[in-house]
């Protein structure tokens, strides 16, 4: 049995400034070791980021729906695993 203390980021971006959001979900994303992931809340479906993920980082990361809406999103972001 593990007892480590695991933790992981948590980026709520819905009192963030709108176009400060993807520039640091993005940094976020950069400074991930492969298998490392990160949690986004959101209050929409942030279905446009998913695109620009798949444009910038194809096939180099996993988007997984932990709380699909209606009021509050959350997706946990990865990075591949090497």
């Amino acid at each position: 049995m593990c007892t480590c203390n695991i933790s992981e980021t948590v980026i709520d971006v819905r009192q963030i400034t709108p176009r400060m959001r993807h520039p640091l979900i993005f940094s976020t994303f950069d400074q991930l070791q492969p298998g490392e992931s990160f949690l986004l809340v959101n209050d929409h479906d942030p279905r446009p980021l998913l695109y620009q993920f798949g444009v910038h980082y194809p096939g180099k990361f996993d988007w997984d729906y932990i709380v699909n809406g209606p009021e509050l999103w959350q997706v946990r972001i990865s990075r591949e695993a090497a």
